[in-house]
């Protein structure tokens, strides 16, 4: 390859050292030429935050440094001229120093995974380096860019609070429970003990760069890359000059729209040019007339601007100011508009940009500048819908945006409705400006704009009454025409936000005329707004989540040293906030390591004609194309192949995979692959397809007890309904990579993997190799968050890449891109379920017939086992004497659904809860009433004859009942509902019994090694993998309490299939239980042989004692059985019980909800760990809440997953979190079957997400009930604004409905 002509020195630095960069192979998607992994990458789109790092820059303006926080994964390495960047790895170590945000972390227990740590703390880090003493406001809006769903629970916010300033005396903070002290504790963490912040510790900004600063380089800076060349010009002219030579290069700053295109889209652009140099750009001047902000400013400088100006200029000069304010704050993360320029997002002219239409309807104009000279453009609906003669040159650059300043009797406001309220991009945003006749309410002019949607304007002499509004509805809805294909869909949702949002308007002007215009007698000139209509005009605010955490504190008698039921940190929790845990993908390169990329089907179901990989060979670096013929043993089985043979399947199944030196040339072989399908028939989608197609995976799964035709005949009252729940993506924040090293003797294999179940990997690999297993090693380490999608799926891609390694004899590191891990892996099951209850006008259910339909994709998988658990747990909390649940799995050409936290509980259960739900409302009866009528209230058997006692269940609920005071908040939700229309709050309480464990006792066996060294040091393994869930802390405080010894002389290596075989997935919440009664067994057999020398010398130490090496490995588990044929059986070992009450408040006018309070009591008998289990059951809770509100899978009708990156899915962030969220653990539970009497706590609080999802529809009932619309309404999961919004009648669905019938 030739080399490229010479680049210019990027300078920059890395923790204060300077870094040199071999530009001609870095460039964008590389990683810096410096060793540190503590920076990940999770999705590649600035969505997740994860790769959070802070960058410095000085500004010679402000004569001051600049500190901002970035995602690493967009910014260009070349737009680091200048700068400083920081990452984790900077700030502190466990070697040297740890920095407090690192310490409090880790100490408040806000680790699990530990995957995107690194992040949280470098977001935290910033705000504090420009804010030592942060504002909740400030501290929210750090956190807020970061998505997670493992960690977005409260001990994270509790950790920021450590740093705030004063919180405002008025503020609510939730008291602790009064209890004897003895008994129960509400203290996880000490916050006394943590070192202060000392700013005057922190890094040196370098004396180079200051000096480079001071005396700016003038001169163009030339980088070459492999294929791009950056240009950096020092002035405007030579920037111009270069437009004009190169008019097709678009200008780079931000890099947040055009990083994602180039990586997603496939777009090349050969010339970069990047006026981060130009002063010219980032000036920022003000007049009588207006603010003019140059297009280099980043969003966070506007941000900032424009909050300095609202403080010093009259309210009546600020009004599209405020409005720009406001949909800044809540516009992407801080990392993103750290980065973004307004230039940027204004030429992009997104279709969901929140900015523009403010812009429109403020009738900013564009400087435009060229080296012909200078003009102004408006920013109005002919530059956004890019027409010609209102758009750029492409000589031209945008210098400035003039935002004039708003007058008296102009009003303007921005309204925004997103799946969720901060950090998505809007489903439709909007402008309005309306200008009245000074002293009138006489509209000389209205103007709207609508993001995505087009805009109107209207310009008549009218007054400012519901007659006006009726007319400019109508007017509307004829304007912005959304055609049915409109991007995203939802089309009469956002038609119904559009005249919604211009009822809004309506009333926040007539509220603010009525302050200037003197009232008149006439009341139809200036109509009241009614008391209940009030609450429309108030947004929901961010407020940082609080509540109280309390559990059984240890017996006083317990010696110190045993840890057991302590609140002990997260064993890798210092590790996980200094970036020093180590994950799979962070093992360092190997010698001549080669990567793989896989290909994938573009088809739902079609037959593969050719293959055509010529021209990707040709490539430079690309060695080979593996594919099902290079399988020297099985290629999976015969209906799920791991590399397709004459068929696909579905979108996005594996076809071959392409072996290259580096992920870039592999990545571009991929796109040089062609494959010729011939589609077949039928293409299946959806569950109601399926069953019309007939197309099942496996036979129905039936349950059934009583007589349930003869007890429907004797009831009152039957209802039937319907209820779809949607899937979900497991989102685990390290995506599925794996590292294959072929050894040089024997056939032998290192398989680094990110998996729950190591076993599997080793028996598929050895499988499709054809050789013996004892030749495999798989090491687990730790992994990036799992919840089911890492038990199955790894086995698949570890043996492809196995297979690669084979073939090329190098090894193969594997890892999937955010979007081809969503679009691969599949998630959990989508359900269809069909219920018929009888019951008696009491509310006493006599009968209930369920029937639950879920798709499981295009192969098994999981299916039959989700399938058969959901059947199995269906009842839930109820004692009915006459059931029938029947199951069906169908096969859809779709990716296979798999194992997901639950396993079927989450979905079907709802379907259950929602029967209870329309009974209630049938009755004339509380929801709460109906569930503790039917509620198991005495010692019982299940549908499957299971025996057990209900009493800790039924002290959960009242529990539950008392701790959140449900009654009398029952009565204030009602009393809010009078006092108002367009908002209504919702509370539920939810009870849950759940099943722990898998129906078979072979899934219930476990393993440990244990070593004694004769320096007393231990070593534990044991058949458990980490997942955050903190298995191995808890296996150590097992072993401590054994050994008698502190955890401190004791460590775990790792998982590996060499020292425990055999394994059982990490999964059904079961890990430390079977793992810990090994290591506990192993420990007291070992302790046991020890007797002898102990009595020989009783005031020997631990040191003496063991002066002889001993080791022991030991096996146990549980019995269980399900006999489907006799319907009966002993399938799970002990099970869960626990209750949640939330209370929520609905916009009827947007859809959007903010969450108020929940409260949760969770039976975790003798907790082994209660800051381990909180965090378990709080993290459950909210990626439940995400499962039931805002995860939301779209595909389009070929099949393909638009949903597929941080954009479009949105899962939980901490602004999600109800404002008060309390846990409690159950005081003085025991059973006796378990490790000291504790339970697995994994997954049962995903379930009680669902009182969110109650709540919501307690609130949507109460409107339709005030609005006497027909009590029925299908239940549908999860709970968008759209379902909310569409579900709240009025008088703006009826006009949207009566305009689709007639348009």
């Amino acid at each position: 390859m030739p080399c490229p002509p010479q680049s210019d020195q990027l300078v920059f630095f890395v923790n204060g050292r300077k870094v040199k960069c071999p530009l001609w192979h870095l460039f964008l998607d590389h990683p810096l030429p410096v060793r540190l992994t503590g920076t990940k990458y999770a999705c590649g789109r600035g969505g997740c935050g994860a790769c959070t790092v802070m960058v410095s820059k000085n500004d010679p303006v402000f004569k001051k440094i600049r500190h901002f926080s970035v995602t690493a994964c967009l910014v260009p390495i070349c737009s680091l001229y200048g700068a400083a960047v920081t990452t984790v790895e900077g700030i502190g170590s466990i070697k040297t120093r740890l920095h407090p945000v690192q310490e409090r972390i880790a100490k408040s227990h806000g680790t699990q995974c530990g995957f995107c740590t690194p992040g949280m703390v470098m977001s935290m880090y910033t705000l504090l380096r420009n804010h030592p003493q942060p504002s909740e406001e400030q501290l929210m809006e750090a956190l807020g860019g970061k998505s997670d769903t493992e960690k977005v629970h409260h001990p994270r916010g509790q950790m920021g609070t450590v740093f705030l300033a004063a919180p405002h005396p008025a503020q609510h903070r939730p008291s602790p429970p009064q209890a004897p002290a003895s008994v129960i504790c509400t203290k996880l963490f000490a916050k006394e003990e943590f070192q202060p912040l000392d700013p005057t510790q922190e890094l040196v900004f370098p004396p180079e760069l200051l000096r480079m600063a001071e005396n700016p380089e003038k001169r163009t800076l030339t980088f070459y890359g492999e294929r791009v060349t950056w240009i950096s010009p020092g002035t405007l002219k030579d920037l111009l000059e270069l437009k004009v030579k190169h008019p097709e290069a678009p200008l780079i700053l931000g890099n947040t729209s055009l990083g994602p295109a180039m990586k997603s889209e496939g777009r090349f652009h050969p010339i970069l040019l990047s006026p981060a140099r130009i002063s010219e750009l980032t000036r920022v001047t003000e007049t009588s007339e207006g603010l003019t902000i140059g297009a280099g400013c980043s969003l966070a400088q506007m941000k900032d601007v424009l909050a300095e100006r609202i403080s010093k200029l009259p309210e009546e000069k600020t009004q599209t100011y405020r409005a720009l304010l406001k949909h800044l704050k809540s516009l992407a993360g801080p990392q993103i508009r750290n980065m973004a320029s307004l230039g940027g997002h204004i030429i992009s002219r997104h279709s969901y940009s929140d900015l523009n239409p403010i812009l429109a309807v403020g009738s900013a104009t564009l400087n435009l500048t060229s080296a012909e000279g200078t003009r102004q453009i408006p920013l109005n609906e002919y530059f956004l819908a890019g027409l010609a003669s209102a758009d750029l040159k492409p000589e031209e650059i945008l210098e400035s945006v003039h935002i004039p300043h708003s007058r008296k009797w102009e009003f303007v406001s921005a309204f925004r409705q997103a799946q969720c309220q901060q950090n998505a991009l809007p489903h439709v945003n909007a402008s309005m400006r309306v200008l009245f006749k000074e002293g009138t309410d006489s509209v000389e002019h209205l103007s709207i704009a609508y993001g995505g949607v087009g805009a109107a304007t209207v310009s008549a002499h009218k007054r400012w009454d519901e007659l006006m509004l009726d007319e400019a509805c109508r007017l509307l809805l004829d304007e912005v025409s959304l055609p049915g294909s409109a991007p995203g869909g939802r089309v009469e949702f956002k038609r119904t936000l559009v005249v919604s949002f211009l009822f809004k308007f309506y009333l926040e002007v007539l509220q603010e005329l009525k302050k200037l215009v003197k009232l008149v007698s006439d009341s139809r000139r200036h109509p009241d707004i009614s008391d209940r209509f009030l609450s429309a005009l108030e947004d929901f605010p961010v407020a940082i989540p609080q509540g109280v955490q309390t559990y059984q504190s240890v017996d006083p008698h317990q010696p110190p040293r045993d840890p057991v039921g302590r609140p002990i940190m997260h064993l890798s929790g210092l590790k996980h906030a200094t970036g020093e845990a180590i994950f799979c993908d962070d093992i360092p390169v190997v010698d001549k390591e080669l990567f793989m990329v896989l290909v994938t089907s573009s088809r739902a179901h079609a037959k593969i004609i050719s293959i055509d990989f010529s021209e990707a060979l040709k490539l430079p670096g690309v060695l080979d194309v593996v594919t099902a013929e290079d399988v020297p043993g099985t290629n999976g089985a015969e209906d799920d192949k791991l590399l397709a043979v004459d068929e696909v399947l579905c979108v996005g199944q594996v076809i071959c995979a392409v072996v290259a030196e580096t992920d870039v040339q592999a990545k571009r072989a991929v796109e040089m692959i062609k494959i010729t399908y011939e589609d077949l028939e039928p293409a299946i989608f959806t569950i109601q397809d399926a069953v019309k197609h007939n197309s099942f995976l496996c036979p129905e799964k039936k349950l059934e007890q009583g007589n349930i035709e003869e007890a429907f005949e004797k009831v009152d009252q039957i209802v039937e309904g319907e209820v779809h729940v949607g899937g979900q993506e497991h989102f685990y924040m390290e995506t599925q990579r794996v590292l294959v090293i072929p050894k040089t003797e024997d056939k032998e294999l290192d398989i680094f993997v990110s998996t729950q179940d190591p076993a599997h990997v080793q028996k598929t690999v050895s499988s499709t190799l054809n050789i013996p297993i004892n030749r495999i090693t798989c090491h687990v380490k730790r992994v990036g968050g799992g919840f089911g999608g890492k038990v199955g799926r790894p086995a698949a891609l570890g043996a492809i890449a196995a297979v690669g390694a084979i073939k090329t004899g190098r090894p193969i590191r594997l890892v999937l891109d955010r979007e081809d891990d969503m679009l691969i892996t599949g998630g959990r099951h989508p359900l269809f379920g069909k219920y018929k209850v009888g019951f008696m006008n009491s509310g006493r259910i006599k009968a209930l017939d369920i029937e639950c339909y879920i798709n499981g994709g295009c192969t098994l998988d999981d299916s039959e086992l989700v399938t058969e658990f959901l059947i199995l747990k269906l009842e839930n909390a109820y004692k009915i004497r006459n059931l029938r649940f029947r199951g069906r799995a169908c096969m859809t050409n779709l990716p296979s659904n798999t194992a997901f936290r639950g396993f079927g509980f989450p979905q079907g259960t709802l379907v259950t809860e929602s029967c209870i739900t329309a009974v209630a409302a049938k009755c004339g009866l509380l929801p709460e009433k109906i569930r503790e009528k039917n509620m198991y209230k005495t010692v019982d058997k299940t549908i499957y004859k299971q025996a057990f006692s209900p009493e800790t269940l039924i002290r959960c609920w009242n529990e539950c009942l008392d701790k959140s005071s449900f009654h009398s908040r029952r009565i204030q939700v009602e009393e809010f509902n009078k006092k108002n229309y367009w908002k209504k709050k919702g509370i539920s309480i939810i009870p849950m019994k759940f099943s722990v464990g898998f129906a078979a006792t072979s899934y219930h066996q476990a393993a440990a090694l244990v070593h004694i060294y004769t320096d007393g040091s231990v070593l534990v393994t044991h058949g458990g993998n980490e997942l955050g869930q903190g298995i191995h802390t808890k296996m150590l405080q097992v072993a401590s309490r054994e050994l008698k010894i502190p955890m401190s002389y004791m460590h775990i290596c790792e998982t590996s299939t060499a020292t425990v075989p055999n394994t059982i997935a990490t999964a059904a919440s079961i890990g430390a239980d079977v793992n810990g009664r090994a290591v506990q067994n192993a420990c007291q057999i070992l302790l046991k042989r020890l007797e002898p020398i102990i009595k020989k010398n009783p005031e020997g130490t631990w040191e003496d004692w063991v002066s002889l090496k001993v080791s022991l490995s030991s096996l146990r588990g549980y019995k269980a059985f399900m006999d489907w044929d006799r319907g009966e059986g002993d399938p799970f070992p002990y099970y869960v019980y626990g209750a949640a009450c939330s209370e929520v408040e609905i916009d009827c006018l947007t859809g959007a909800h903010k969450k108020i309070r929940t409260d949760i009591v969770m039976d975790a008998c003798c907790s082994l760990n209660p800051a381990i289990d909180i965090g378990q059951i709080e993290g459950s809770f909210i990626q439940g809440m995400g499962l039931y509100t805002t995860e939301e899978l779209k595909y389009s009708p070929e099949g393909v997953l638009y949903s597929r990156s941080p954009d479009e899915y949105k899962i939980p962030t901490i602004t999600d979190v109800p404002e008060e969220f309390n846990v409690s653990l159950l005081p003085s539970s025991q059973t006796p079957l378990t490790i000291y009497s504790s339970k697995g706590l994994g997954e049962s609080g995903m379930f009680l997400g669902s009182s969110v999802f109650f709540a919501i529809a307690d609130a949507v009932a109460a409107v339709r009930t005030e609005r006497d619309i027909a009590e029925n309404f299908i239940v549908q999961s999860p709970a968008t604004p759209e379902w909310v919004r569409m579900a709240c009648a009025d008088r703006f669905t009826d006009m949207v409905w009566n305009y689709c019938l007639f348009s």
